[in-house]
């Protein structure tokens, strides 16, 4: 493993909440690592799995979804199908022989910049210690 790997991670963030997090992290400074690639989405069951398994296979070294809190979601029951899916979308990695540590799912509001800052520093310390992502296609990323 090379020493000064710095991971891809591909970022699925939530428009009303994780974004707004990010967006807050951001203004008040607080630093974390430049390893996110952030992608918008209205909400975080709008991410299909195959979003998911598509970057991963692309090249990112690691994917976060990232949302409302259960129970805030702006669409109602948005992050509830969000749950469900992603813990399918574990055990799809875990029996396709992928490793399911490359991929997280976190809730961070809006007003979380920090927790937001924390998750990536934390998540990119996690990909460091699993290395580049063996299974890619150089397509693109």
């Amino acid at each position: 493993m090379e020493d000064n790997f710095e991971p891809k991670i591909i970022g699925f963030l939530c428009n009303w909440c994780t974004y707004a997090g990010a967006d807050l992290a951001g203004t008040s400074r607080i630093q974390y690592p430049p390893s996110i690639v952030p992608i918008r989405v209205m909400c975080s069951s709008r991410v299909d799995p195959l979003f998911v398994l598509t970057a991963f296979l692309r090249g990112a070294d690691a994917v976060l979804v990232a949302g409302c809190h259960p129970g805030d979601c702006h669409y109602q029951d948005g992050n509830y199908y969000t749950r469900r899916r992603f813990a399918c979308l574990k055990k799809i990695f875990d029996s396709l022989g992928l490793e399911s540590d490359r991929i997280r799912l976190s809730w961070i509001s809006a007003s979380e910049g920090p927790r937001f800052a924390k998750v990536i520093t934390e998540y990119t310390e996690t990909t460091k210690k699993l290395g580049p992502n063996s299974t890619k296609k150089e397509i693109f990323l």
